[in-house]
């Protein structure tokens, strides 16, 4: 089974998600779908299970581990959603052709190639398969969850069952491109560039902004809850920002979401569109952790009302990424 990433439909046209929200579509229209590839893969792998890997990877929609809490919500930076590996002999070669067309038809067609690196590179040269797992959830005639999982890596494909979160819930990426701790700059990094768009924010802006984006100490990585007072998000407010700033911002969160597939990145922009858009953002940069100590920021945050996206750049790339559409959502993470 091969998808095709052409036949993708968007079902209308998004508006800046830095002002004019009200006209951006409904989100429905702008998040996955049941008929989206992954899902329709998904669906696929879910009714050629049999009883005995359905006991040992299907769960109920609710299911709450013990040290994990709800686990179709859970997120960390390196675990195992259940213990089968991908290439083991516990699935099929059916099935594990399955689960990559669902894992190809979660990123754009451009970084397939970039994911594969970042995974070889994190597990010791292993091929894709080996060292991540899977994990399902509800059922595929009612609601259900896709989840993947491994170092540096949770993605998630859901059909919209949760129609108030991006992606599905929480996700997580990461890459150690050259060692545990790497060299300033990142060399061979798939997702540094992510980080000097940022950088480039941060470059255009006036001295007092500069000032007010930046301060000493980064918190720790996975707390990306959302807050309950967005008037607590430090960081510069990026209503301020204006002109070629206002340019480097729309391109550093293009950026930021370009890794994903097409339903994804829209929905990204519906759920921020639907809290005030990147007017109700900061961003802030971290002086702790500056690799060689060259300003070239390691660590930052672009964070709203029910939305964040933090990266994490010393010793290694982590970035953890929370958005939903409404700010009351419950995160369940772990360092």
């Amino acid at each position: 089974m091969h998808l095709n990433h052409d036949r993708r439909a968007f079902l209308g046209t998004m508006g800046s998600v830095v002002a004019g929200a009200a006209t951006t579509p409904l989100l429905a229209a702008a998040a996955p779908s049941k008929s989206s590839d992954a899902e329709v893969a998904v669906v696929e792998l879910f009714r050629g299970l049999t009883p005995a890997q359905r006991k040992v990877m299907a769960f109920e929609w609710d299911h709450r581990a013990k040290d994990r809490g709800l686990l179709r919500t859970f997120v960390s930076n390196n675990w195992q959603v259940t213990e089968p590996h991908v290439t083991s002999d516990f699935y099929s070669k059916k099935q594990q052709m399955l689960i990559h067309d669902i894992f190809k038809a979660l990123v754009d067609p451009e970084w397939y190639p970039k994911f594969l690196k970042q995974l070889k590179d994190d597990t010791d040269g292993r091929p894709w398969g080996d060292e991540q797992s899977i994990a399902l959830f509800g059922e595929p005639d009612k609601k259900f969850q896709f989840v993947m999982t491994g170092r540096h890596m949770t993605l998630r494909a859901d059909g919209n069952a949760e129609p108030h979160v991006a992606f599905g819930g929480p996700i997580f990426y990461g890459h150690a491109a050259s060692g545990f701790t790497e060299k300033p700059g990142h060399p061979n990094n798939v997702f540094w560039p992510q980080a000097l768009a940022a950088n480039a924010v941060y470059a255009a802006l006036d001295a007092d902004q500069k000032k007010r984006a930046l301060v000493e100490k980064r918190p720790p990585e996975s707390a990306v809850s959302f807050r309950k007072d967005p008037a607590t998000i430090p960081g510069l407010p990026l209503k301020e920002l204006k002109g070629a700033s206002l340019e480097k911002v729309n391109k550093a969160l293009a950026t930021l979401i370009e890794p994903f597939r097409k339903e994804d990145r829209d929905e990204v922009r519906a759920c921020l569109a639907a809290r005030g858009g990147l007017e109700a953002c900061r961003i802030v940069f971290y002086k702790e952790s500056d690799l060689g100590a060259d300003g070239v920021w390691d660590n930052w945050r672009l964070e709203g009302p029910a939305f964040v996206w933090h990266f994490r750049g010393t010793p290694h790339v982590h970035v953890w990424v929370n958005i939903a559409d409404d700010n009351s959502v419950v995160l369940n993470a772990r360092g």
